[in-house]
């Protein structure tokens, strides 16, 4: 399998998951020409799509859908509350005929060789959900856009392989930063988004050795930065009850605007 994020951050998210045979999308929050550049880094076309899988109708996940999914026409899956909201949200024109598809958290369907079970996630959405996606052999998730986890979410993301889980802000940052107070209160509340600090202590709980890969996304332009979610959430690791160190675990920061290295599992 392979994962590679195109696009992360609180202006727009697009990760690609696949391997040799199906070829998905997680999330469309950047332009088509954006979508159509890092797919190319993957040497793959649009049409060449299975699937694209929306986590919620927020903008920055789904912002190039409409213009995307028209020229190439491919199956959008999302929960009943994601797709009534990406309906709802009249910036994205008609979507050609039968192309969305509801899917239930909890309930795993597939597309071509790979496996997805769609989880809940705490978020300020419809019906907000995350991704796991496995081809029998390998596991990866996305796991963005939650303002709290518990064992449920831990649940999901065990044995994974690799994981796209955000680190979205530094909480001093975020107190002392321009947000007004009630987005303060939203970003930190249990419909929000992960700290850096949470991310490193939801990542001590799905530890294990054949993790072999973290992808630290959706980060916040204006209340972090790379370097401080990178040292946060390894720190959080070498010391929380666990028997691994920050060193010991390969992770990257997804950048806002530049195509990551493609991981291949």
């Amino acid at each position: 399998m392979r994962l590679c994020s195109i696009a992360s951050g609180s202006s727009g998210n697009c990760i690609y998951v696949g391997d040799d045979q199906t070829h998905l999308l997680v999330d469309t929050g950047i332009s088509k020409k954006r979508i159509e550049e890092g797919l190319a880094k993957l040497e793959i076309k649009g049409d060449e799509l299975e699937g694209i899988l929306i986590t919620h109708e927020h903008v920055d996940h789904i912002q190039g859908l409409g213009v995307f999914s028209r020229k190439y026409e491919i199956p959008i899956y999302a929960t009943p509350g994601t797709i009534a909201g990406i309906r709802n949200y009249k910036k994205l024109g008609n979507l050609p005929d039968g192309l969305l598809h509801e899917v239930e958290v909890d309930q795993p369907f597939s597309l071509g060789t790979l496996n997805i079970d769609p989880f809940a996630i705490s978020h300020d959405a419809n019906e907000p959900s995350g991704y796991r996606i496995d081809n029998g052999k390998k596991a990866v998730a996305v796991a963005t856009d939650l303002g709290i986890y518990d064992d449920y979410t831990v649940e999901h993301l065990k044995d994974l392989n690799a994981v796209v889980l955000e680190a979205n802000h530094d909480i001093h940052m975020l107190e002392v930063g321009p947000y007004p107070y009630p987005l303060k209160r939203r970003v930190m509340g249990d419909k929000g988004h992960l700290s850096n600090e949470l991310s490193g202590k939801l990542l001590c709980d799905i530890l294990h050795d054949d993790l072999q890969y973290v992808v630290l996304g959706h980060l916040s332009k204006e209340n972090n930065y790379e370097e401080l979610a990178y040292e946060t959430v390894r720190l959080e690791i070498s010391i929380g009850d666990n028997p691994y160190k920050g060193n010991d675990i390969p992770m990257m920061v997804a950048k806002r605007d530049q195509v990551s290295d493609i991981i291949a599992l």
